[in-house]
């Protein structure tokens, strides 16, 4: 079934429980590199075969990268088009630099002369910008996290500080020391505590080529760890989503949690 582009638009916004079709990615045109001042490109998108730009482009109101020394770095040649966003980062420092999308918000629909009234916004706007007698309201809250991980140099763990907030993802394993048929353990926090029960999609990306999609399905334990042993290089899409009653503002209900991560896997 099609859907219009508004819609697609606002589901690439919010980032969690998109149709399963629909994967949001960030795909760096190298994780591992080493140089003086080497640079490198992002692609984020928003589609239906990884990691092909073919249906909208992911929008980046919420991007952080964050420098191996914990500090904030801008994009550089930032550009939206009509299936994919493009930007450049300069990685100055040696380390591990963390790039993520990260969106929080709320989403609100009620009744105006018996048409349906829609509304995104933040907890700070929701006062002033939702009628506080709107008719059959209904609102939810969404925190999403789509990122990637790239090293220059040696790899280090100051850009893995977590906020504290929604799901965010914890290295055991570096995520930038990934190798064909060995495995790697992670950690999932939600809300800053170990998240058990957590089940994770991971697929490998060139799906347009192949009929079978190959996902690896696994838990977080009771620790919020997860381990996967990589069949082969490529790039790998990781996707979990949560949901809970943990919302920030009394008249949403539900709180809609997802983290997405690519990583890339290195032959032996």
């Amino acid at each position: 079934m099609k859907r219009s582009l508004s819609l697609a638009l606002a589901l690439a916004l919010a980032l969690p429980f998109t149709a399963s079709a629909h994967k949001a990615w960030l795909q760096p045109s190298q994780t591992v590199i080493s140089g003086e001042k080497p640079w490198i490109t992002v692609d984020a998108a928003v589609s239906n075969d990884l990691f092909y730009f073919n249906h909208v482009p992911l929008r980046t109101e919420g991007l952080a990268i964050t420098a191996p020394d914990g500090s904030k770095v801008d994009a550089q040649n930032l550009a939206t088009g009509k299936y994919r966003t493009v930007f450049d980062v300069e990685l100055l420092q040696q380390g591990t630099y963390r790039i993520a999308v990260v969106n929080n918000g709320l989403f609100g629909s009620w009744d105006v002369d018996g048409k349906p009234k829609r509304w995104r916004g933040t907890a700070a706007t929701f006062a002033t910008e939702v009628p506080k007698d709107a008719k059959n309201l209904q609102v939810s809250q969404s925190i999403g996290r789509v990122e990637t991980f790239v090293t220059n140099g040696s790899p280090n763990d100051a850009a893995f500080k977590t906020s504290g907030e929604g799901l965010e993802l914890v290295p055991v394993t570096h995520p930038n020391d990934l190798f064909a048929g060995e495995a790697a353990k992670f950690k999932m926090l939600k809300d800053g505590k170990p998240a058990a029960g957590l089940e994770f999609e991971i697929t490998r990306g060139g799906t347009r080529y192949r009929n079978a999609q190959n996902e690896i399905k696994v838990t977080t334990d009771a620790n919020g760890e997860f381990s996967v042993t990589w069949p082969e290089a490529g790039m790998y899409w990781l996707e979990t989503t949560s949901t809970d009653n943990k919302t920030s503002v009394p008249q949403a209900k539900q709180r809609r949690l997802s983290y997405v991560a690519t990583l890339e896997v290195l032959p032996q």
